[in-house]
Formats: structure tokens, sequence, C-alpha cells
């Protein structure tokens, strides 16, 4: 396991996301990929196999806050481990909520995740590049969002952005955007994308010698 981890992690830093969403579109049809994302560590990679809390419209009646808050749901989450882990958060329609900050998300830290992505905000930009993990979201908040959300439920299938993440999936996150990657097929697709990688420099090699050699197909001298 450690060496397939470490195997894979040797794929992603060769790829970028638009790399890895041409490798998925050569195996799949469907909607893989998030774009206008904001992060506080655009040059952080985010990788990992993902775990996932949903969120629903705040109601302290239907959800009882000391059932439904992020700390108990975190547990849920990362019950099977969080090292390694990208938290993914489904603001499900509130992509103005802020899902969390420096303090709420500091376990995540202490536990070892890879990060986080959400389509929901952040806060804290300026102090959450002082954790090690890497951080995507819809933008920076400066107002909590605990009364417009909650945390309902830990690793089942959730929707971010248009996009199914199932747990175990795994997330590639950089400045450019995200894609999610089946986690049966990870290994595939990023082998895929480093071939995209190759068939693109190749191509542009190709363009490059034949512009040398000038219209006639002489050398230019």
């Amino acid at each position: 396991m450690v060496e397939e981890e470490s195997r894979l992690r040797e794929l992603a830093v060769r790829v970028r996301t638009a790399d890895v969403v041409d490798a998925m579109g050569r195996f799949h049809r469907h909607r893989c990929h998030l774009t206008d994302l904001k992060s506080p560590t655009p040059d952080r990679l985010l990788f990992g196999p993902a775990v996932t809390i949903s969120y629903l419209p705040s109601c302290q009646k239907a959800l009882p806050p000391e059932r439904y808050n992020f700390a108990e749901l975190f547990r849920e989450a990362i019950r099977e481990g969080g090292q390694g882990r990208v938290l993914v958060l489904a603001s499900n329609g509130y992509p103005d909520a802020s899902l969390g900050g420096k303090v709420k998300l500091s376990p995540l830290a202490v536990h070892g995740l890879a990060g986080i992505l959400t389509d929901g905000r952040l806060r804290d930009f300026a102090e959450l590049p002082e954790y090690e993990f890497a951080a995507y979201c819809s933008g920076e908040a400066v107002r909590w969002g605990g009364d417009a959300v909650t945390p309902f439920e830990a690793n089942r299938p959730a929707v971010v952005s248009g996009v199914a993440v199932r747990p175990g999936d795994y997330v590639f996150a950089d400045a450019a955007g995200a894609a999610i990657i089946p986690g049966a097929e990870v290994l595939a697709v990023l082998e895929e994308a480093v071939h995209v990688v190759s068939d693109e420099a190749r191509y542009v090699e190709k363009n490059r010698r034949e512009g040398d050699r000038g219209d006639d197909g002489a050398p230019k001298e």
C-alpha cells in the first residue's frame, strides 16, 4: 500500500489538472472537473482519497447542534484514518456560506490530512497556509456560516459543483482547478495523464521543428 501511494504521488506531481481531465476523458464521458476555485495555498498540489461531509440548511429542531456539528461529523469522516485523505465538503447549494476557517480546520493538520476541497467558502486565507495541507474552495469568507448550513452526514456520496464525489475517489487539485478520479482507476488515469503530457510535448516539438525549416522545407539560416 505504501509503495502504491508513493507511485501515485510520483505520477501526480508530473501532471496538472488539465492533463488529468484529458486523461479522464479517454476513459469516461461524465464531467469530472471543477473550475473557478480559490485557494490560500495555490502553489500546493492537493491529492488523495476523499472523505466527505455534506451540509444542509441549518435548523436546530431538525438538526440539533449537539449531534450535527463539524467536530462530530469530522470524527465520523476519518473513522478509518485521516492520513493523506482529502476532506470534501459539499455545501449543497450554499456556495457563499463559510464552511470552516483556521480554528475549525485545525484537526486536518493534527490528523495528517492532505487538505480540503469544497464548493463553499473558507475563512482565514492569511492564516490557513500556516498548516501543511492544501485548501481549495469557492472563495474567502469573512463571516461564519453556522446559521446558514449545518454538517449533516459523513462519508456518503456527495455532489460538489455538479461533480459526484464518492468516499475513496481521488481528488486532484491545483491552481487551475480540480478533478475527481474514481478510486479504482486512479493509477490508470494518472499514467494516461503522463502520456497526455508526453503527447503534447511531442506535438509542440514537431511544430517547432517544422517552423524552423521554413515554408519551403529548407532549414532557416
